[in-house]
């Protein structure tokens, strides 16, 4: 299959505009004849179902928490990036535009990630409208801060909980539509298939959680925006809940996975304490602003930080990267945190965490300022570790944090399934191969305000007004399947907690397809992941019954799509012979350890097809071409 991305002709600053004028329209009046489901409620789910119900259509939403509320945007800490150079300190459109391309190491399109930059300005003002409270200067403009990756100061902030604010003013928005009776919600409820009759996405078929009841819906047009798969590697700043089965189901039904590998490690999180801990603690990266990371000179020096004077501490990223610091990108800070670490100059219980000091900035702001600015994000470390991160440094060590891979789309965010949207998290689009800090939630409410409005009725106008009946043959046979994979997950009935399986699978990730890859540990990893897939339809154990309430089956069908979703990932990572961003090939580096790319025999997405179970993935290449930006080496030295 050829993929076409449909990006416009034309300079880049009027490709989107352009495109809008030629995009066909949707009558107000024909909109009401349309349904349209959306899964996940998250930024981009629940903008995308407040907005497209505003313009008349008839929505659906899932999610598989107990409220909309609960998305695991909510998690989102440090800030949102937008254009607005209200610090008069250079920044502009083109600026973030570039910073995001170099960011992602030039592995992401120029139109999707100029775009985003474009809307970036849009988003705040949308924000500002629904009372979203950002922090803001004495005089009372909107206050800014830096963040990892960029030598401005362009992130919107509230608090340490900006995710949450933005979420609310989404989800009162979804709200509004829910009262007028626009928006029907089906909480616990979680999508297990994707529907396509005819060779367009018609519906899914979803998991009553509370019941267990099998039920199909259909739809013109389905949208996913479900987030992001970091939980195949067991410990990461994920929610619990976050998984990658819709995207996966949509995937065997036919849409196409891009860069699957390309999974992000962040530099701030609490340290893993202990063997059963079930997940990991983000530390915003917005403290990278005032505080200073750093090690001891001396391996094995075991003081307590206050006990070691300035000349016997060594700021590894201010000495290595003079030009940005500690605000260097997320993937450069994670590699260079490991490599202290590894050299036996980590501090902490286990010798695997950096610390994180704020006494510069106390000293010289103030700790009223410090509180002020992160005091959430302090007390919340000093619940987790019973330290006072204003009298003794955090301990910070990379994990995995936020997913770049995802549902390949087109410009128009449908993947290659017609009617299958991806919006945020769920698709691979806009970050290339590592996302900048602030990013995430620029792009999932850009996706759901501002795109999917005007790119879905392009669909739709086209499609007509006709429904599939949820009777149809194509639903009783997916809802057959449905039914047929949780009897099977039910009668295993072996000696193997799915939780234990899940935990195995993550170390065989974080080992050998995480900060730090080789083709030996890659090769490694697939042999284990597909022994690893065998013992667990062998030997699971699932408790309970499909008729009721049963987290055990939840977590089982979630931990299956991900043994599967695993092995495709080291397929990638293993292909792709270079070093860009968070993907980091031991083989391909420069004299410095700085990533090494490829671009003569690399600079295209991976789009991979789902060809069977027995089958090996399909690879087509979306190639890359840069016109407004000349890739080089990044360096930020």
């Amino acid at each position: 299959m050829t993929l076409n991305a449909k990006i416009p002709e034309g300079p880049i600053e009027e490709k989107w505009t352009n495109h809008k004028n030629h995009l066909k329209l949707v009558s107000p009046a024909n909109k009401r004849k349309f349904d349209i489901i959306v899964v996940g409620t998250g930024l981009a789910g629940a903008s995308a179902a407040a907005s497209l119900a505003e313009l008349g259509y008839n929505v659906k939403v899932f999610c598989f928490q107990d409220s909309p509320r609960r998305a695991h945007s909510i998690a989102a800490q440090g800030g949102i990036n937008a254009a607005k150079n209200y610090q008069n300190d250079g920044d502009s459109v083109w600026r973030l535009f570039y910073d995001t391309i170099k960011g992602g190491d030039y592995r992401a399109r120029e139109a999707n990630v100029y775009r985003l930059a474009e809307l970036s300005v849009n988003i705040i003002d949308q924000a500002v409208a629904q009372g979203v409270p950002f922090a803001r200067e004495y005089g009372g403009l909107l206050a800014n801060r830096s963040f990892g990756g960029a030598q401005v100061s362009r992130t919107f902030y509230a608090r340490g909980q900006t995710g949450q604010q933005l979420l609310l003013g989404a989800i009162s928005a979804m709200n509004r539509q829910v009262d007028l009776g626009k928006v029907e919600v089906y909480p616990r409820h979680e999508m297990l298939d994707l529907v396509v009759v005819d060779g367009r996405a018609r519906g899914i078929v979803t998991r009553n959680l509370l019941t267990g009841e099998i039920r199909s819906f259909s739809a013109h047009a389905v949208i996913l925006a479900t987030g992001g798969y970091g939980n195949v590697y067991y410990l990461s700043t994920n929610a619990k809940g976050s998984n990658a089965t819709a995207i996966w189901r949509a995937y065997k039904r036919g849409a196409f996975f891009g860069n699957p590998c390309f999974s992000q490690i962040h530099p701030t999180c609490i340290p893993v304490s202990g063997h059963y801990q079930s997940k990991l603690t983000l530390m915003s990266e917005s403290l990278r602003n005032d505080g200073r990371v750093w090690v001891p000179k001396k391996k094995g020096d075991r003081r307590p930080p206050n006990e070691i004077p300035e000349e016997e501490r060594d700021y590894f990223l201010e000495r290595k990267y003079p030009a940005f610091g500690n605000l260097v990108p997320r993937d450069v800070a994670s590699r260079n945190i490991k490599e202290v670490c590894d050299e036996g100059r980590g501090v902490g219980p286990t010798g695997m965490a950096v610390y994180l000091d704020f006494s510069d900035a106390i000293k010289r702001l103030g700790r009223d300022v410090i509180e002020q600015r992160y005091g959430n994000l302090f007390e919340m470390y000093e619940r987790i570790t019973g330290e006072n991160a204003y009298e003794t440094p955090m301990r910070i060590y990379p994990a995995v944090h936020y997913i770049m891979g995802g549902l390949w789309v087109d410009y128009n965010l449908m993947t290659t399934i017609p009617g299958l949207f991806a919006l945020g998290e769920c698709n691979f689009s806009d970050h290339g191969a590592n996302r900048l800090g602030a990013s995430a939630l620029m792009q999932g409410l850009a996706d759901g305000y501002f795109i999917i409005p005007y790119t879905i009725g392009d669909y739709l106008a086209e499609l007509g007004f006709e429904k599939v009946d949820a009777e149809h043959p194509a639903f009783k046979e997916a809802e057959k399947g449905v039914k047929e994979g949780i009897k099977r997950l039910l009668s295993i009935n072996g000696q193997r907690t799915v939780d234990e399986i899940h935990r195995e699978l993550g170390k065989v990730m974080w080992d050998y397809v995480g900060i730090v890859r080789s083709a030996d540990g890659l090769n490694k990893a697939l042999g284990m992941i597909r022994d690893l897939r065998e013992e667990f339809w062998r030997n699971v154990k699932v408790v309970g019954s499909d008729e009721e309430l049963n987290a055990s089956l939840e977590k089982a069908g979630r931990v299956a799509d991900f043994l599967e979703l695993a092995e495709l990932m080291a397929i990638d990572a293993l292909h792709r012979n270079e070093s860009c961003g968070c993907h980091f090939r031991v083989e391909y580096q420069t004299e410095e350890g700085e990533a090494k790319r490829d671009d003569e025999h690399f600079a295209y997405v991976a789009a991979w097809e789902y060809r069977g179970p027995d089958e090996p993935p399909r690879l087509h290449k979306e190639e890359l071409s840069f016109e407004f930006v000349t890739p080089t080496q990044r360096s930020y030295k």
